[in-house]
């Protein structure tokens, strides 16, 4: 009945692979005479989607999660991943091949320095680590006496044979009035943030993308295009992108703005500015090793700082909230039909996972609208959805019976990026379940209802999501909000509600409100919004303040929701919220969808 467009269910993990591709690159880098080599999962931007080119680690060692790391030694090896994928690593990794290893408890770089003697020669890609990530390793390595060493090209690509050819998307205009500001604006904005550099290198696609108002679609889910740009104190950047990705018109449209270059052009151009006494600046976070070693082996001067471009594209204009807005609508309808339809055959014992993935990512592509999902969508039944970053593959597709249905998901629409995250009761819920839920339900109401001064971190947010668990002695691991870009990234920094969130909440910068809790082995709950930070007027007040604006538009399961531990502010909250989706999304329903929201949505009293 359903289909998935954008959405893969096969698991490409092959871990009898693991041994004979791990001896295939100890003797290529043997050959070239290293004992060691790093691979990292990231590609030359450290983005978080990779194409399938920049594949190298699930290639080697068959663990194909968004973060990781393995190292390679003459007779040992290892894996480093974080603690979402600790199950993970176990099914997809040989593990007589690689020793598993949580990054949180052992870190790589000392893992290396425990492992290494002196004189050893430890080789890595310079276009896959930022010279940050670099200098852990040299720290850790010249402590006992060995060294690290650039290795072009990658040893893995030399015995890749059938590696896939890089990603030649065709870029696109992002409109105007989508936008909300011209690129020559925001090229005048950057140059203007630029300080003392005479130059600035874009190396986060992202950034490039909404300085010149360009989407491209070259990964999955995020609509970017690989490139570089530099970008100096006046004049024209440079874009510095494979011309097959740029076809004449959209050239032409962009002339005035760029000049065009293609990628084998950068490290010359930044050697001919490093001749000049130019001062390069760099974003520490994407920046290859690479780039920054060019300049300097020049004889250029450079700084490694924050890209400007990070704050400016994080305060949305109200055009982009114009745009957020209207694609929370429509993304709202389409998860009211989910959800009307899922209430009539969740009971049927017929639905698996990924059928309701492949339901849900129908509803959205029946708006017409739909361009992609932001992300792979979470969809997991009782254990499963105790996974915090649980994907379904057709090996581990649960059918959909009695007990708590997770489902993460969001749409990439042109005009905005949605997230959003329903907990959903199959049959009668437990009163654990229910106690549990609601004090999820209490530190999102805590958030959304929050009011704070200007000046204020995520950081400083972050426990007001966590009270009702902590009373009772419960907590999540996550943090409780990332950033989200406007038909850009749905994880965009550097805002963020979490523990390390340390960077100032400013109007206009969209987040997600998502704290939650995981019994593992039984279920997972999580109840996600996204908001946007706005000024709050209240009377008396002797500070500016600010708030937040709920964007997503959808209901929460009233099965699960225990009246009596919610205060009457709390209340007052979510029968407001229930209000707001009546008064909004029931005039563009079917009459079905408007009786089950009708009913969804009725206020809810302490009894």
């Amino acid at each position: 009945m359903f289909e998935s467009h954008f959405q893969s269910f096969d698991d490409p993990a092959d871990k009898s692979l693991g041994l004979a591709r791990l001896a295939q690159l100890r003797l290529e880098i043997a050959r070239r005479g290293f004992d060691g080599f790093l691979v990292p999962r990231t590609d030359e931007h450290q983005n978080e989607y990779v194409p399938p080119s920049g594949e190298r680690l699930a290639w080697l060692t068959g663990f194909t999660g968004s973060a990781g790391m393995a190292i390679v030694l003459e007779t040992e090896a290892a894996i480093f991943v974080d603690g979402r994928y600790t199950l993970q690593i176990r099914d997809q990794v040989d593990l007589q091949a690689f020793a598993p290893f949580n990054s949180g408890e052992t870190s790589p770089d000392q893992w290396l320095k425990t492992h290494s003697t002196k004189g050893i020669r430890i080789a890595y890609d310079p276009w896959l680590h930022t010279p940050g990530q670099l200098a852990r390793f040299e720290k850790a390595l010249s402590a006992v006496g060995a060294v690290l060493v650039a290795a072009e090209p990658n040893p893995i690509d030399v015995i890749w044979l059938d590696q896939p050819e890089p990603p030649q998307g065709l870029v696109q205009i992002h409109p105007e009035k989508l936008a909300g500001e011209s690129a020559a604006a925001k090229i005048a904005h950057v140059q203007e943030a630029m300080g003392e550099a005479s130059a600035l290198v874009m190396s986060d696609p992202h950034a490039i993308a909404w300085t010149l108002n360009i989407r491209g679609h070259d990964v999955a889910h995020t609509p970017i295009a690989l490139c570089f740009a530099i970008v100096p104190r006046s004049g024209k950047p440079t874009l510095f992108i494979d011309p097959r990705k740029v076809d004449a018109a959209t050239k032409d449209q962009l002339a005035a703005l760029t000049d065009f270059a293609g990628p084998a052009q950068l490290v010359p151009q930044l050697r001919e500015l490093a001749a000049t006494g130019a001062l390069v600046r760099f974003d520490s976070g994407t920046v290859p090793a690479r780039l920054v070693q060019s300049v300097e082996a020049a004889g250029g001067k450079t700084e490694l700082s924050v890209d400007p471009t990070a704050l400016l594209k994080a305060r949305k204009n109200k055009a982009e909230l114009r745009g957020m807005r209207a694609a929370h609508l429509r993304d709202g309808l389409a998860v009211a039909r989910f959800l009307a339809w899922f209430s009539q055959e969740a009971s049927k014992g017929k639905l698996t996972e990924i059928s309701a993935t492949q339901a849900l990512e129908s509803f959205r592509r029946a708006t017409k609208k739909l361009k992609d999902i932001s992300f792979p969508t979470i969809s997991g039944m009782g254990p499963n959805g105790a996974i915090v970053h649980y994907r379904v593959t057709q090996k581990t597709d649960r059918k959909l019976t009695r007990g708590l249905f997770l489902i993460d998901s969001g749409a990439q629409y042109e005009d905005g990026t949605t997230d959003i995250t329903r907990t959903i009761a199959i049959g009668k819920p437990t009163a654990q379940m229910r106690d549990h839920y609601t004090r999820v339900l209490k530190g999102h109401i805590a958030i959304a209802t929050s009011v704070f001064p200007q000046g204020v971190s995520g950081a400083q947010l972050d426990s007001f999501a966590r009270r009702a668990l902590w009373d009772v002695g419960l907590d999540f691991d996550h943090g409780t909000g990332h950033g989200v870009g406007s038909y850009l990234s749905v994880h965009e920094g550097p805002q963020r509600i979490s523990k390390l969130g340390h960077v100032t909440l400013e109007p206009g910068m969209i987040l997600s409100n998502e704290p939650g809790y995981y019994k593992t082995g039984h279920y997972g709950i999580r109840l996600e919004n996204l908001v946007v930070v706005e000024p709050r007027k209240i009377e008396g007040a002797e500070r500016k303040m600010l708030g937040f604006e709920t964007l997503t538009l959808a209901p929460f399961d009233a099965a699960l929701i225990e009246p009596k531990l919610l205060s009457a502010q709390e209340l007052q909250w979510l029968n407001a919220y229930h209000a707001r989706l009546r008064k909004e999304l029931l005039p563009k329903l079917d009459a079905a969808t408007r009786k089950w929201l009708t009913s969804a949505t009725k206020a809810i009293k302490r009894s």
